[in-house]
């Protein structure tokens, strides 16, 4: 064979090999770096599992022992009645995660992990285990804050949710099943995702801008830690996309962008101060920007109406005008701007960057509150109802037949007089929730008034002494 062909062979070979040394080698050294190690260990005792407890009412009870038709059948209904009643017993009703926040006790989990608990019992990794109360709920975002009297507790540093990459490593730590310190991995699928339309017909869920990973988690893991591979709180592992209530790929964490904020205002006021900006809006789509003409971008919040005084009138934001960013960071989806407006407070200002005859502009915003002005809501002030609650004797209940309500002794300048409600009138029920005191009205208050819901309304159902049963709606807004 001639030389030079020989010498072209054994080139050609040799540069192959190269090519295939190099194209492979770092491969493997990048997958051998993956360490979890060291996050698990650092964040596995900043995770606690939180049982909730609750004891049913007597009249509870007594209609459970009144269910039995054969007993009725033989000896009569009031022979059943006379049967002895045991005393209700305690019953654990929920489990769940919790991350501990602070090494003086306060931990974060979800709203649905405490809600209606009469008792919480918090256990440790060391299998400590303290009775906590609630500090405060925000229904909206499924956060809850409660507190152990503990001290020197293991705290899991927090991270920036907004730094975190699609693609990146994550950990899940948590209790599923009732099971321990138990840790899953998996990668950021993708961020600010809304699963409303995943569930349809379960109505809205509230504020949604999850991170979404496929760590698996599953019942139990609810409230417990997202971290990042330096230990670091990225999120609060809040829901599963499942058809069978357990893990099928895709899990779900509430954002420490709004986990933040939401655990500052409870501690400051008592509940969650939630920004307003005014508009209704649309998700541009392709048949939507043929409609319009839009070509200024592919990807925004057409904004359909601008509510009259609101944050965005005030600011000059107008119909037709389309979202594209708040504060430098894209915003063209419903969840996007839901974050965004989850972590800022009424009276702070926010640049709103818009598509204008398809033109990019800045606008700036001061956010206002749900009442269209910028002050702060304090937990429990019903100062805008305007009236004087007093609640009912068992003397009161028994002569109307009811089990619950409370009566309204004053009517003063305020919501309740615009909507007509006089002195004397006596509430059942707000927005379906059985009131006892002025503390049930004021917990619906805060609820509603907390709540991301565009129509902030209290619908009443009671009566006049003496007629027959009565409906208001009140508009808190």
């Amino acid at each position: 064979m001639n030389k030079s062909i020989i010498n072209t062979l054994v080139a050609t070979a040799l540069l192959a090999t190269t090519v295939f040394v190099v194209s492979v080698v770092p491969f493997k050294t990048q997958a051998q770096a993956v360490d979890f190690t060291t996050a698990a260990e650092s964040t596995v005792n900043g995770v606690v599992s939180i049982k909730s407890y609750s004891t049913p009412s007597s009249q509870q009870q007594y209609q459970q022992g009144m269910s039995d038709p054969f007993f009725e059948f033989f000896f009569g209904p009031q022979a059943r009645r006379q049967q002895p009643i045991e005393e209700p017993r305690e019953k654990q009703t929920g489990l769940g995660s919790g991350v501990i926040l602070t090494n003086d006790g306060y931990i974060a989990t979800n709203n649905h992990v405490i809600d209606g608990a009469q008792r919480l019992e918090v256990t440790l990794n060391d299998n400590r285990t303290f009775d906590a109360t609630i500090i405060g709920t925000d229904p909206a975002t499924d956060i809850a804050l409660i507190k152990i009297d503990a001290d020197d507790l293991h705290v899991i540093p927090m991270g920036d949710s907004d730094g975190l990459k699609i693609g990146e490593w994550v950990l899940a730590v948590g209790n599923p099943f009732g099971l321990t310190s138990t840790v899953t991995a998996g990668i950021v699928s993708a961020k600010a995702r809304n699963i409303s339309n995943l569930t349809p017909g379960q109505g809205r869920r509230g504020i949604e801008s999850y991170i979404q990973t496929d760590a698996a988690i599953n019942p139990g893991n609810s409230g417990g830690a997202l971290v990042n591979l330096n230990g670091e709180l990225v999120g609060i592992n809040t829901a599963i996309f499942s058809q069978t209530g357990n893990y099928s790929g895709s899990s779900f964490a509430i954002p420490t962008s709004i986990v933040k904020k939401v655990v500052k205002d409870i501690k400051e006021y008592g509940t969650v101060q939630r920004a307003v900006l005014g508009v209704e809006f649309r998700e541009l789509t392709p048949a939507l920007a043929r409609e319009r003409n839009i070509t200024g971008t592919n990807a925004g919040l057409v904004v359909m109406n601008v509510v009259p005084n609101s944050a965005a009138a005030n600011a000059g934001i107008e119909a037709d005008d389309i979202i594209v960013a708040i504060d430098n960071a894209t915003t063209t989806n419903t969840a996007q701007l839901q974050e965004s407006m989850a972590r800022h407070r009424p009276g702070e200002k926010i640049t709103v960057s818009v598509i204008r005859d398809n033109k990019r502009q800045n606008i700036s915003v001061t956010l206002q509150n749900s009442r269209g002005d910028t002050g702060v809501t304090v937990m429990g002030d019903v100062s805008d109802l305007g009236c004087i609650i007093k609640p009912l004797t068992s003397e009161e209940l028994k002569s109307i037949n009811r089990r619950s309500g409370v009566r309204i002794a004053k009517v003063n300048n305020g919501k309740f007089k615009n909507a007509g409600i006089r002195d004397g009138f006596i509430i059942f029920d707000i927005n379906n929730i059985m009131v006892n005191s002025a503390d049930d009205v004021k917990k619906v208050y805060d609820s509603i008034i907390s709540s991301d819901e565009y129509d902030h309304v209290m619908f009443i159902t009671g009566a006049y002494p003496g007629g027959r049963k009565q409906y208001y709606a009140v508009d808190l807004d």
